[in-house]
């Protein structure tokens, strides 16, 4: 139905396979207001051009950390940025959509209009309409500390004790956003193997600004290969993280030697100051709050080239995610909600942002949409009814 509203490699989710492919590339623009505090987005856009234009007035949005990405697939399923933590989540920083409905009337939505389908879309992916323009607040920002770091794999554990300590702290900064990743790379792997102390050729911690940031992580990305993504979340919890670590690791060994095969298991936090922020700003359906305490991400990445080889490594990323899920529920650190953006098609987030939550969503459907065509006729992304 629509390309781009839902990015995610998940089968079907463009709903181009036998069906119709409605896409919004033309849609573009960038364009501040008078007062510079909201930038109007067109959903064609990608965030590089967001990041570009706010550049030149030394501002920024909560966006993507990858200049490549979409503007429409984050900020209609939660999304996390360089600046999360101190500004929520990507959706919590939409203040208004404008939307095409199944009747075809175009309507905003925000907090004082159409409040009820705004709150369903902070989350809701393409489940009410075709959104065609975002808006969001802007903020000052300058050049910051960021960048990669490389370590050795012995090294991980320490890296999640630190993670876990930054996050538990009561005075943990809302300035700080860290994520942390375990891969194998099947064209790096013996580079990998003989480098020594020279790791740190690949480190690029310096001063930057958002737009080469993001433009960084826009290199890291690979193309033209098969992908896809599952996730799930724990509570801030060593243990939990090295077992689930000692899962992944145990898993790599068995598709390590399928050809252009990348294995990655990252950890994305959800700070408490990022939990607090969701709020802020009028709210999200995503069920996510304060009292859960800081979470963590857990996303495992493949990239492989031979469909011969789907059945074997989606095979194994069900079983690791399975395996850290029933770990952390025996641990009491299990948490229900999976990012939308990061999951594939055996996953279910929709059910994981909470029975109130999917029943708001349903009568939110009902109301803008009640002959379902965003159920029945865009069949792909994570549907309600499912």
């Amino acid at each position: 139905m629509e390309r781009g509203l839902v990015s995610a490699a998940v089968p079907g989710c463009s709903n181009i396979e036998g069906g119709i492919t409605l896409d919004l590339v033309n849609i573009t623009g960038v364009e501040l207001n008078d007062k510079n505090d909201i930038v109007s987005i067109g959903a064609g856009e990608r965030w590089g051009a967001v990041y570009n234009k706010l550049h030149e007035k030394g501002l920024s949005v909560t966006g993507a950390r990858s200049g490549n990405n979409g503007v429409g697939g984050l900020a209609l399923s939660g999304g996390l940025s360089f600046f999360s933590s101190r500004e929520g989540l990507v959706c919590d920083n939409v203040v208004n959509y404008q939307v095409v409905l199944a009747s075809g009337q175009v309507v905003d939505t925000n907090e004082k209009e159409n409040a009820d389908l705004f709150k369903a879309l902070r989350g809701g992916g393409n489940n009410f309409g075709v959104v065609t323009r975002f808006d969001m607040r802007t903020f000052k920002q300058g050049p910051f500390w960021g960048g990669s770091v490389f370590y050795f794999p012995e090294q991980f554990p320490g890296q999640i004790d630190a993670l876990v300590d930054e996050l538990i702290r009561p005075d943990a900064s809302e300035e700080t956003h860290i994520m942390i990743s375990l891969f194998f790379a099947a064209q790096m792997g013996q580079p990998f193997v003989a480098m020594q102390p020279q790791m740190n050729q690949l480190n690029s911690m310096r001063m930057t600004t958002v737009k080469a940031a993001a433009e960084e992580q826009a290199a890291m990305a690979m193309t033209g290969v098969r992908c896809a993504y599952v996730n799930t979340t724990v509570k801030a919890d060593s243990a939990t993280l090295k077992a689930a670590a000692k899962v992944f690791n145990e898993a790599l060994e068995k598709v390590k030697g399928f050809e252009g095969v990348v294995f990655s298991f990252t950890l994305q936090p959800y700070p408490l100051s990022l939990l607090e922020n969701t709020s802020r700003f009028g709210g999200n359906i995503l069920n996510l709050s304060p009292e859960d305490g800081p979470l963590v991400s857990i996303l495992i990445l493949m990239w492989w080239k031979n469909a011969s080889d789907d059945e074997t490594i989606l095979t194994q990323s069900r079983e690791v995610l399975a395996a850290i899920d029933h770990d952390a529920k025996a641990r009491g650190t299990a948490v229900p909600y999976k990012y939308l953006n990061y999951a594939f098609s055996f996953q279910d987030p929709i059910n994981s942002y909470g029975e109130d939550n999917k029943k708001a969503m349903l009568e939110v459907s009902k109301k803008y949409d009640p002959n379902g065509l965003f159920q029945k006729g865009a069949v792909g992304g994570f549907k309600l009814s499912v």
